[in-house]
């Protein structure tokens, strides 16, 4: 625990300067212009998820630091890989990225308060006393805001330096997300099939159900087909790192990181066979 307590908030700050360093002003414009794809997608990731996962809560039968773990990673807003599946999904990209930036930004309020609200109606007595609701909100606008708001300003004064290294930028996004589950899995070793045997069929039920979902209401709602493949996988890849930080500001033990650690792995491997098969039938 306590080398991801150390890593996390320094890798979640540079993936959200890498996620500032691909947007500009045109990527929350668009919210304008197609308010009702991005809306969709708002609702699902936002209110759906999170709904969803609590019920699942009352059918599973998990202990409560488990059932807090879960409700973590579902507050969590969607991660940048899926803006990079996204565009092997042959999705919208562009719906994809400005999801994926705004959630973010709304999300040093609404994860707070979900985590909170969640550990209430859960009776966890264990949360940090010297960190209230706002006492996180701020340390994630530190880690979160602040680095996107960075990168967006880096990308206005060295556009060129920037997109000539995009794909770049992507992979150092990838790679950092791979190292702070890495160093959880390394320090957990021992606990590995114990782990998941206690948390992954609730995160790979809560992963597929919330991908379907999002899909058929996506089909019900917006554009077309790229759309609902960008709202599908927007609401199956969520931002590990951000459920690790909230986790590991708020609880000294690793339980709590449990469903986030498990639900890192199950997201990738249901998100690439959504995306293999979506570009076979398309």
């Amino acid at each position: 625990m306590e080398v991801v307590t150390k890593i996390a908030p320094l890798a979640l700050a540079l993936i959200m300067l890498a996620l500032g360093l691909g947007l500009t002003v045109q990527d929350f414009l668009r919210v304008a212009k197609q308010p009702k794809d991005f809306l969709v997608g708002l609702i699902c990731q936002l209110l759906l998820l999170p709904f969803i996962a609590f019920l699942l809560l009352k059918i599973f039968n998990l202990p409560t630091e488990i059932a807090l773990g879960v409700m973590i990673i579902a507050a969590a807003p969607g991660g940048v890989t899926s803006n990079v599946l996204t565009k092997f999904a042959n999705g919208d990209v562009a719906l994809s990225i400005s999801l994926t930036a705004i959630i973010s930004l709304i999300s040093i309020f609404s994860v707070p308060f979900i985590v909170f609200k969640s550990a209430d109606l859960l009776k966890v007595s264990e949360i940090s006393n010297e960190i209230s609701m706002i006492g996180i909100s701020m340390k994630m606008f530190l880690v979160v805001t602040m680095p996107v708001i960075i990168g967006m300003l880096i990308r206005k004064f060295a556009t060129n330096f920037v997109t000539s290294r995009s794909k770049l930028i992507e992979r150092f996004s990838v790679i950092l997300f791979v190292i702070v589950f890495a160093a959880i899995w390394i320090e957990e070793w021992e606990n590995i099939l114990s782990y998941i045997q206690q948390a992954g069929l609730i995160t790979l039920v809560l992963n597929i159900t919330m991908m379907i979902i999002g899909y058929y209401v996506a089909k019900l709602l917006t554009s077309g087909i790229e759309q609902r493949k960008s709202i599908s996988l927007e609401c199956g890849l969520q931002n590990g790192t951000l459920a690790v930080f909230v986790s590991s500001q708020l609880f000294n033990d690793i339980t709590y990181l449990i469903p986030t650690a498990t639900y890192a792995i199950i997201m990738f491997l249901t998100s690439l066979f959504f995306v293999f098969f979506v570009r076979k039938i398309n």
